[in-house]
């Protein structure tokens, strides 16, 4: 998956993961995910969409915590909980708000499959373990899984994680060059 990364991601890892802090920095970073996903959404559709994403998102943040204790860095732990969030959208038929063509939805799941079976994640059931609460329901497209557009979506990214700085998008995590340059 094409991720942007820079100094503002690891800030907000950094806030995420401290005492009381990470409570409002899981509640920005739930209404940012909100934001941006929900501007993606067909006309008409954002506000009855909104309520499903803000429970959905708040349950990822547990994930990309799960997964930066796990070992993975930054951009993966991030990438993770991005590749749930669109594992959803392909199973609503949301296919305008996703980040990657719905003919790659396996291949991006089987990058993190180790994880994902760890916690009973999978396409079907996107949250596995870390889904916490009732996630409110929100009308499917089911659809357009038939003729998919995907004006936000990145094809042939599915074999790494691509960070965008801006040098560029190189392969890999960049996350010691940009922790680096925050001290």
């Amino acid at each position: 998956m094409k991720l942007r990364q820079n100094v503002r991601h690891f800030a907000a890892k950094q806030a995420l993961t401290m005492p009381v802090v990470g409570e409002k920095m899981n509640e920005k970073l739930v209404d940012l995910h909100v934001d941006v996903f929900g501007d993606r959404a067909e006309e008409g559709a954002r506000e009855e969409r909104e309520p499903h994403m803000e429970a959905f998102f708040d349950c990822t943040m547990a994930t990309y915590l799960a997964a930066l204790s796990a070992g993975y860095p930054e951009a993966e732990a991030r990438e993770i909980t991005h590749l749930q969030a669109n594992f959803d959208f392909y199973n609503h038929g949301w296919t305008e708000m996703m980040e990657f063509p719905v003919d790659e939805v396996a291949e991006h799941y089987d990058r993190y499959a180790e994880f994902f079976e760890a916690h009973d994640i999978t396409i079907d059931e996107p949250l596995g373990e870390f889904r916490d609460r009732e996630i409110p329901d929100a009308p499917s497209t089911p659809g357009k899984l038939d003729d998919p557009e995907h004006p936000h979506a990145a094809e042939g990214f599915a074999d790494d994680v691509y960070v965008e700085t801006g040098d560029g998008v190189v392969a890999g995590d960049r996350g010691d060059e940009i922790q680096e340059s925050m001290n």
